[in-house]
């Protein structure tokens, strides 16, 4: 089953993001990303066995996640996979800690895959034909987490849709 770390937004800021995404899908075109798909990959696992899987639902439900903000200031967008994002202009040493912690525990439990860069960010379109952000609205959204989730990634002919698996403590 082919899993993620997220932090996934409160409902107000879900709302606010699916707005975000609207005005994003209007000028740049592309898929826009539903409403209920939104959210900031801490750790991409990819495939893992459903053994695994079970250990790692178990090992999340046990950890206790420090409370944080993250700030969300700026659009993006990575030009191969025509990718726009909102996310933070500066690094979010918080947030950095939080997904280095993560995947410590990770490889400590046999995984690998760790990007060389950590780019926290929520994407709201792919497969954009514009990728034009510069007379996009400035932003600034307070993002208040202290949970993390297992999520599991399926597909079908919908596209994907995500099933938590495990939550962290609060």
């Amino acid at each position: 089953m082919r899993l993620f770390l997220a932090l996934t937004p409160p409902p107000e800021l879900r709302r606010r993001l699916g707005e975000l995404a609207d005005f994003a899908h209007a000028r740049c075109g592309g898929r826009r990303m539903p409403d209920e798909s939104l959210h900031l990959t801490l750790a991409f696992l990819g495939e893992v066995e459903e053994g695994q899987a079970l250990e790692l639902a178990e090992w999340v439900q046990g950890l206790a996640i420090a409370p944080g903000e993250w700030r969300l200031d700026g659009w993006g967008c990575f030009k191969r996979p025509g990718i726009v994002w909102v996310g933070s202009q500066a690094p979010d040493p918080t947030l950095e800690e939080l997904q280095h912690e993560l995947w410590q525990g990770l490889e400590a439990r046999g995984l690998t895959g760790r990007p060389g860069r950590f780019v926290p960010h929520v994407t709201l379109l792919r497969r954009a034909a514009s990728l034009d952000t510069d007379c996009f609205p400035e932003l600034d959204l307070g993002w208040p987490y202290k949970e993390v989730e297992l999520i599991q990634s399926l597909t079908d002919k919908h596209g994907a849709r995500y099933r938590t698996l495990a939550v962290s403590k609060g």
